[in-house]
């Protein structure tokens, strides 16, 4: 079988160009007469179930922070542990421990970036930790391992109507949100001085986390919305001593310096607690496929791909065949909440037998075992459109024999971080994904219809009459 579809494969190369978008269309007397055709094939039925997703690994520096309860999907909170990374350059030039005026840790979220009551009054909380966060993390991890109540560093309410609205530059039109919380002083004169006495400790974050472990953010009153912050540091006020030639001394205006922030590159965790409201749960007792984030549902799916395989050589027979494309649209139904929670933005499929080592690797889709669709707001689906090879590794690699682990795919809520391409003479702007990690940016849920999801094979075939 297999040198039988390899040879298809192959040999279509060579007479695809003659192929236009036709079906059963016979192209004109030659010294074989042959029939060219276009087929696709998307009578297939989709089978699968929900699977709880409650333990996640920590792989985003995104920091969800809240308690929100909504009917139809359930109570959900969320705390943050963070690591910084710290800057390489203090400024200690003509700068002593008393110009140090004020301190402060900066909050930012998009424009938005809110699930919830926007004016309902809530308050956070800042603790030091009392030890280095220890990887790996999962968002099941007991907080209380790693602070001490004792330790407090701040509090400030907290809320999209409260926050300050800032522009990041002149050409970014894009509204920021910022939450800043009062830190005590002593804090940024500790590591001024620190700074000065071992610059060293500052070089990387795993040395500094040694000597300032990071924080604990906790919502410490009220309830009814959660908050997606991006983006935390923590800024020093200070002044610089201008020495004169000629008279008095005098202070500069005050400066601004980020002395540690929050980055992809350091340990950063949000510790997830679900509790999902029973008419979910009533729902997947039905046999409703439902997915959930973060840290709700999931779905496993059985992908008939070994019947695709089979249907497609019977169709083809000894013709000449080529795999144009393989893919599957899931069509999706809301789910009823308070607060109008939408379905996850983005869904990794991957195969249930590589899901773990592809979060734990921060790996990206690859086409062939692993692949991620964007929500479809407009038609209300999911597409995974790269399946190609996929079908093709099965084929060519294995005979066209599907194992159990080819068809047992697991569909996942993810969020996807991409970087736009600007645009040149010579090809137009596009995004690059640049990290799929398990989705914490926002509570969602939705019903996926497997009942009518298409798994659709478009193939070409050249036929010797």
């Amino acid at each position: 079988m297999k040198m039988k579809v390899l040879l298809k494969i192959f040999a279509m190369a060579a007479v695809t160009a003659l192929l236009q978008s036709c079906i059963d269309d016979t192209i004109g007397a030659s010294l074989i007469d042959t029939r060219n055709s276009i087929i696709n094939d998307s009578a297939f039925v989709i089978t699968g179930r929900s699977v709880e997703n409650k333990r996640l690994q920590a792989r985003t520096s995104t920091q969800l922070l809240g308690l929100i309860k909504s009917d139809g999907y359930g109570t959900l909170s969320s705390q943050v542990l963070t690591q910084f990374m710290p800057s390489s350059s203090i400024d200690t030039v003509d700068v002593t421990e008393d110009l140090i005026d004020s301190c402060r840790l900066v909050l930012r979220i998009a424009s938005g970036g809110f699930t919830g009551d926007q004016i309902v009054p809530m308050r956070l909380s800042v603790y030091r930790l009392s030890k280095a966060l220890e990887a790996p993390l999962f968002s099941d991890i007991d907080p209380t391992d790693y602070y001490d109540k004792n330790n407090l560093l701040g509090e400030a309410p907290y809320s999209p109507q409260s926050a300050t609205t800032v522009y990041l530059n002149s050409s970014d039109l894009k509204a920021y949100k910022e939450t800043y919380v009062p830190m005590p002083i002593e804090l940024a004169r500790d590591l001024f001085t620190q700074f000065k006495r071992d610059p060293e400790m500052f070089a990387s974050p795993s040395a500094f986390a040694q000597y300032f472990p990071g924080m604990f953010i906790t919502n410490s009153f009220g309830s009814g919305r959660m908050m997606n912050f991006d983006y935390t540091e923590f800024e020093v006020y200070y002044r610089k001593k201008l020495i004169s030639s000629v008279g008095a001394d005098s202070l500069s205006a005050t400066n601004k310096k980020v002395y540690m922030s929050a980055t992809p590159e350091v340990l950063s965790d949000n510790v997830l607690k679900l509790e999902v409201d029973p008419s979910v749960k009533e729902m997947i007792d039905d046999g409703n496929a439902i997915i959930m984030a973060p840290a709700g549902y999931e779905v496993r799916i059985n992908f008939p791909i070994q019947e695709i395989i089979d249907r497609f050589n019977n169709s083809t027979g000894n013709d000449i065949a080529v795999i144009n494309k393989l893919s599957l649209t899931i069509p999706v139904e809301d789910v009823a909440t308070d607060y109008n929670i939408e379905p996850p933005a983005n869904l990794l499929m991957v195969k249930t037998s590589r899901k773990n080592e592809f979060i734990a690797g921060d790996s990206l889709t690859n086409d062939k075992d692993s692949f991620y669709a964007s929500y479809d707001s407009k038609n209300k689906c999911y597409t995974f459109s790269g399946m190609r090879d996929y079908i093709l590794d099965i084929i060519q690699n294995k005979g066209g024999v599907a194992d159990a682990e080819d068809m047992d795919i697991t569909v996942t809520p993810v969020d996807v971080t991409t970087y736009t391409i600007p645009a040149s003479y010579t090809t137009s702007e596009r995004k690059v994904v640049t990290k799929i990690a398990p989705q914490v940016s926002k509570p969602a849920i939705a019903k996926l219809r497997l009942d009518k999801a298409k798994a659709s094979i478009s193939y070409s075939k050249q036929t010797v009459l």
